[in-house]
This record gives structure tokens, sequence and C-alpha cells, in this order.
């Protein structure tokens, strides 16, 4: 970006952005299963806390919870967690890494800021490599190239990347690795001769790729068979080789940094899963259709069927008056192949493949699925309309998309906001000994680990009876004056609990506070 003012609006939209997902991060709440584990995994001696001798049946102080989700100032030059839990874990490392070091910053205390922060770092370049690939895309000398820029901004405050940013996964960093490598593909199309600095980027963006997410070798694995069909049309037999090598070179070097993928891909319960979800041929078509709603929600807010209706009466109506269809250069259809078959064939197989039909998985693909068909869209436009209203019209458009999920009360994955008030109050006048009746078979008590790493005293009572001794005995020396809180989880008998609590400790009200991911909440008092 040479030009100034191209700079200047990159900036500026980088900066509203930001401003977007800060607000948006500060009404998270709360901890999905999975974000406990990036902070456990990245940071602890061991992939579960629950593992540890003392965890169940014992008392423990909010500092003890805090350990597995925050890193504690003697251990911020320790990353020996970050590798070895990866290597007992189902993934690669480099994402942990990363945030290990942002968690870094905030030593001793949980925050979800590392995360988020990390987040939209990475979604600044996301931004700006969308930005790039459009502006190769729409095919335009023009400096700052608005329509692209517009695009690549709009692509990055869509409920999928709103989600994506507050979901401390790997996720984000898995986009923006499809991303780098999208546009050095496009590059490598555009480049008759070898270039070796393009092919030293590439295997940097394919070794990042596959140690951030092995999804990612999905999409890697169609845009090779793009270039591999291309070179042996073209008898670029040379160009083939060095690429190849590439590829294969960069592959070597992740299984020579962490050699597990092998044992994570084919023999680890996620890699059999995955292969036995492919081989289930009866849930390919409701496993797509099942993500296609995801896609529709996430990626457009909502509006996908209006979108496809649009056009579908512009393509009748320019039928009709006989005109042009698509006005789509040679140049463009080839880039265009370089984006779509990879972002289709990664959308299919990952809904196919993976354990859960839910948006993280599909989301490296979301900005490149909003920005392919409103890019058809505004090529469809320019055809049907004067240039004036075609911008007019695609404006409309966007607006639509920008303000569906105020109108029709959307929001983004993991926003958790219907559970501030319990976090606030069991963060103050709500901090009272707390009891967890665990049912093991049910599991699931990382799902609310967040919870614990408030309360300054709790007990993680593992498949006891429900008697007053047992109560009686847990409780002792526990001052209860104020009340206590107590969590049970799923396959339990509640009221039989609740009712045994009240009279083992000669308590007389009961409030619900609420319903957690994994369990029910009570308040006990007198």
């Amino acid at each position: 970006m040479k030009n100034k003012k191209e700079l200047l609006l990159v900036i500026i939209f980088l900066i509203l952005q930001t401003i977007i997902y800060i607000c948006v991060g500060i009404n998270k709440s709360y901890l999905h299963i999975d974000e406990a584990y990036s902070f456990g995994l990245a940071n602890y001696d061991k992939i579960e806390i629950q593992d540890n001798k003392d965890f169940f049946n014992n008392w423990h102080s909010k500092e003890y919870f805090e350990d597995y989700l925050a890193v504690q100032e003697d251990e911020k030059g320790n990353y020996v967690p970050v590798y070895e839990n990866q290597k007992n874990d189902v993934h690669p490392p480099l994402y942990y890494l990363l945030l290990r070091f942002c968690m870094g910053f905030t030593t001793g205390h949980v925050s979800i800021w590392p995360g988020i922060i990390l987040n939209i770092i990475i979604y600044a370049f996301i931004t700006i490599f969308m930005y790039f690939i459009l502006k190769k895309l729409l095919n335009t000398t023009t400096s700052p190239n608005i329509p692209a820029l517009i695009l690549a901004f709009m692509s990055s405050i869509i409920l999928a990347s709103l989600s994506n940013v507050i979901n401390i996964r790997m996720y984000a960093l898995s986009t923006l690795n499809i991303l780098i490598t999208t546009f050095l593909h496009i590059k490598l199309y555009e480049t008759e001769k070898i270039n070796f600095k393009l092919f030293i980027a590439i295997g940097f963006s394919v070794l990042a790729g596959i140690l951030t997410h092995y999804f990612y070798v999905f999409y890697l694995a169609v845009l090779y068979l793009i270039f591999l069909i291309r070179y042996i049309k073209e008898k670029q037999l040379k160009l083939l080789l060095y690429y190849t090598l590439t590829i294969i070179i960069a592959g070597i070097l992740s299984l020579i940094l962490f050699p597990y993928s092998i044992q994570h891909m084919f023999f680890g319960y996620r890699g059999q899963g995955v292969i036995s979800n492919l081989e289930n041929i009866y849930e390919i078509i409701p496993s797509i259709f099942s993500q296609m709603y995801t896609l529709n929600y996430y990626a457009f807010n909502g509006l996908l069927p209006v979108i496809l209706f649009i056009i579908v009466i512009l393509l009748i109506y320019n039928k009709i008056r006989k005109k042009e269809i698509l006005k789509i250069t040679n140049r463009e259809k080839q880039i265009l192949k370089i984006i779509y078959i990879p972002t289709i064939f990664f959308f299919i197989i990952t809904s196919i493949a993976s354990p859960w039909k839910v948006l993280r998985y599909i989301v490296p693909i979301c900005g490149l699925a909003f920005v392919l068909i409103f890019y058809y869209l505004y090529k469809l436009s320019q055809v049907t309309f004067s240039k004036k209203i075609s911008n007019i019209f695609m404006s409309l458009l966007l607006c639509m998309v920008l303000v569906a999920p105020i109108i029709f009360h959307l929001k983004p994955e993991l926003l958790y906001d219907d559970r501030k008030e319990i976090v606030q109050s069991i963060s103050g006048d709500l901090n009272l000994p707390t009891i967890y009746f665990f049912n093991s078979q049910s599991g699931g008590f990382l799902d609310d680990i967040y919870m614990f790493s408030i309360l300054n005293n709790s007990y993680i009572a593992k498949d006891i009876e429900y008697t007053e001794d047992n109560i009686q005995n847990i409780f002792k020396n526990i001052d209860i004056s104020d009340g206590i809180l107590v969590f049970v989880n799923k396959g339990q008998d509640n009221n039989l609990i609740i009712d045994t609590v009240k009279k083992s400790l000669n308590f007389t009200n009961c409030e619900s506070l609420q319903e957690l991911t994994s369990c029910k909440v009570y308040y006990i008092f007198n």
C-alpha cells in the first residue's frame, strides 16, 4: 500500500473494526468449555485439572482454578506445557504458543482479553489480506479500491467474524492462514517464472497452516490439485517441481517440529472420528444442510436466501432483456477458481467430517463465502444498472446485512451475555461457600470452571450420596451464615438434593438462579 490515501483508509477501517470487536468483547461474560481448554492447554501442567489427586471432595479457593486458566508470575518463562499438552491432546501447537505469550501479560488472574486481543490483531491481518485478494479479483489499478475495501471490512464484521474474534480458539488464526495461502496462490497464478521468494512465502504459510489446524490440509489439497492440473496442461513442469517441493518440504518441517500430527490425524480419537464421519454416507446430506443453515446465519447475518433471490431475479431480468449476464475476464475466472473451488470443498468436507455441526469448523471460509456472493452480485448489478445505480444498490444491500442482527436480534456465538448478571452477582454479594454435586457420568466440569475461578471457597462433591451426614460433614467448620450456593450437573434428582441440603443445614429458602451449560445453580439461605 504505497498510496497514502489508501493506507489512511485501511487504517481507518481497521480502527473502526477494532472498536466494534472491543465492544463485543466487553459483553462476553463466560467461557465455553473449549475456551477453558485453550487457557489450560497453553498454561497448565496437564490437560485436565480434574486429574489432580486433590481435585474432588476437597475445599478449594479460587486461586486453585485460576492456576488452570491463568499464567502465574513464576511460570512466565515456562513454555513446556504448550508442547506437552498438545502432544497429548488433538491439536497442533502454534495457536497455543501465541496464546501463552499473550497470557504472560496478565499473570495471576483470569482474563478473557489475552485471547480476544490476540484475535483482534489476527483479524487486522485478515482484513488486509481479504482486501489484497479482492483487489486482485476486482482487477482494477485504482488505489484505493473502495469496493474491495468495503467488502473486506464487511466480511470482518459479519456475525461469523465477530464470533471468531471472541472465541478464544485457533480458528481466527486458521482463517488468516487460509487467506494468506489463497493470496499467495493468486500471486503464483500471475507468475510465469520461478520466484523463490514467493515459494518460500508459500512454504511458511503452509507450515503455519498445518501447525494451526489439521482441517487446513483440506483447503490446501484442492489448491495444490488446481495448480497441478494447470502446470501439467501448460507443460510448466519446472514450476510444478518447485511448487511440489515447496509443499513437501513444508509438510516435512511440520512433522519435524510436531511429529505427533500423524498420531492425531490417523490414530487419535478425533482423527478416527473424522474418518468415521467421512465414511458415514447417510449423514452427508443432513450434515451439509445443517452447516448451510449455520453459514446463512453467521456469514450472511441470516439474509442469504434474500440475497440469492435477488440474484435470481436479476439473472431472469437480464435474460429477458437479452443483456450480458456477467462481465468477467478470463483472468478473473482463474482467480475465482483459486478461491471458490477450495472454499466449497472445505465447506463440504468439514461439514461432513466435523464432530459437531457448529460454526467454528466452517468459520475459516465464512469471509470468503461472503465476498464471493457479493462479488458475484456486484458484477451482476454492473451489467443490470448504471454505475451510479449499481453503487446505490450494493450499498443498500450491504446496509441490510449490517443492520440485520439489530433488527432480528441475532448475536455472535459464545457471547454469553445472558450470564453477565449471575457472574456479577457471584463476583459480589453471592460469593458464598459453594458445593457442586458432580455426577461424573454426565461430566462437563470445565463447562463452568470460569465460575469457580471467581468463587472464594468451593467444593466439588463427586458422586456422593445425598445424605444429611455427608452434607453436614462437608460444611463442618465452614461459615454458612449468609447462605450457600449449590451447583448440580445433569443426570441427578435436583429436588432431592436441594431438599436434603436445606434440611441438613437448617435452611428454609431456595432460589433457582440460572441454568448454565452443564449444571443448574441454586442460592440456599434463611
